[in-house]
């Protein structure tokens, strides 16, 4: 029989997809107040891998990634996906997401997205949130599956993320 062990601490990160930078400074408050601070916050990156949002948030959309400082548990993960639903919701204009955030966490071994979805590879973690599988720790570097997202499995994404691992790993080891 197995010992029940507290998993290492993990570091959420977000992913802000946006066309107008009024909501997503407003946003970057409120996620700092709800979650906690910036560790490290990304410039502005192009988001052009899908019209998904395009639609509901209109063209020439922009993203972010932002790391938060705080240590957390895994299992803070349906309430912080919980948090940025709110956020999204208090920021809408007529029913319309002026921001989409996507929280997430950088463990060791794994990226972890937070989602309201269920699908085959998505482990419902509580209060309507699932968690995705995104990416896995292995020979050096973060790898995508078969179902990651593309920019998810780009260079410049993976990079990233390997780099905020390191982070991660120093502050584990204080």
């Amino acid at each position: 029989m197995g010992t029940v062990k507290t998993p290492k601490p993990v570091q959420f990160f977000t992913s802000i997809i946006f066309s107008d930078e009024r909501p997503l400074f407003d946003a970057k408050e409120r996620l700092r107040a709800a979650i906690g601070n910036f560790q490290e916050e990304t410039a502005f990156m192009l988001f052009s891998q899908t019209d998904y949002y395009e639609r509901e948030m209109g063209g020439n959309l922009s993203r972010i990634f932002i790391l938060f400082e705080p240590l957390f548990q895994r299992d803070m993960l349906p309430d912080i996906k919980l948090k940025t639903n709110d956020i999204e919701l208090v920021l809408a204009l007529k029913g319309k997401r002026m921001v989409n955030i996507d929280p997430g966490y950088i463990s060791l071994e794994n990226i972890v997205l937070a989602t309201t979805k269920g699908y085959a590879h998505r482990i419902y973690v509580g209060s309507g949130i699932y968690g995705d599988l995104t990416l896995t720790f292995s020979a050096g570097i973060y790898r995508p599956l078969g179902w990651t997202y593309p920019d998810y499995g780009s260079k410049e994404v993976i990079s990233l993320l390997n780099g905020w691992r390191e982070l991660l790993k120093e502050k584990i080891k204080r």
